[in-house]
């Protein structure tokens, strides 16, 4: 089998770095993307992944981010997209400029990578495309329109290109992360860690879902800790 090459579009140190470890070990080269690329130098020295700077909800960004990917490890065959931005509070007193960025860098930005990741994988009719959702793409919060507003819209896109790709070859799915994800030593409340999804975890399933034989292909799925309410 050719070498797979897996681009992670808003990289940090959570799920995108178990993810990073996991796809290493499975023997993919791994671009990693971020605005500040920076923050991935200790990640990118433990898994040798080349980092990017990246503005998602940018076009020409985006753009420049495929290429550059192209021209050192070759055309992605397997893209992860995970920005999202918020803006919490009660609606009357929303920054209106906030909401607006919080919305196209989850939404948009969705759309753009989708977009510079599909015109790739349509003449090979084959790829994946991963999208990291979460529980405000199923079910609105109080004070937490924007996010909603984004995550709805990430949702529908997946749905969408999950139709309209599957019958060219293209694997999309979207997953609801329907709860907090773990941090080394944070317990953050009563709950204790067994509260919070492990990021190893969720890296998993990602990885099982890309395994997917496609006579049984999954368009999405939850996520959530045991002792997650829903």
């Amino acid at each position: 089998m050719s070498t797979e090459t897996a681009l992670i579009v808003g990289a940090g140190a959570g799920l995108s770095a178990s993810l990073a470890r996991l796809f290493t070990k499975e023997g993919m080269q791994v671009a990693l993307a971020a605005r500040n690329k920076d923050k991935l130098a200790d990640l990118v020295s433990e898994t040798g992944a080349k980092s990017y700077s990246c503005d998602a909800s940018d076009p020409a960004s985006v753009t420049e981010l495929f290429q550059a990917v192209d021209a050192d490890l070759g055309e992605p065959t397997v893209v992860v997209f995970n920005p999202s931005a918020r803006v919490r509070g009660p609606i009357e007193e929303l920054d209106r400029e906030k909401v607006r960025d919080a919305v196209l860098i989850t939404g948009y930005g969705g759309f753009l990578v989708a977009q510079e990741a599909v015109k790739r994988m349509l003449p090979k009719k084959s790829g994946t495309l991963l999208f990291t959702g979460a529980s405000a793409g199923v079910k609105g919060y109080p004070n937490s329109s924007s996010f909603a507003m984004g995550k709805f819209a990430l949702r529908g896109l997946c749905q969408s290109l999950a139709r309209e790709l599957q019958p060219k070859g293209i694997h999309v799915a979207h997953f609801v992360i329907d709860g907090g994800i773990a941090v080394p030593g944070d317990t953050r409340g009563p709950r204790g860690q067994d509260g919070f999804l492990d990021p190893d975890a969720i890296a998993e399933t990602y990885l099982h879902i890309l395994r997917q034989h496609r006579s049984a292909w999954t368009w999405e799925i939850e996520l959530r800790p045991w002792l997650e309410t829903f």
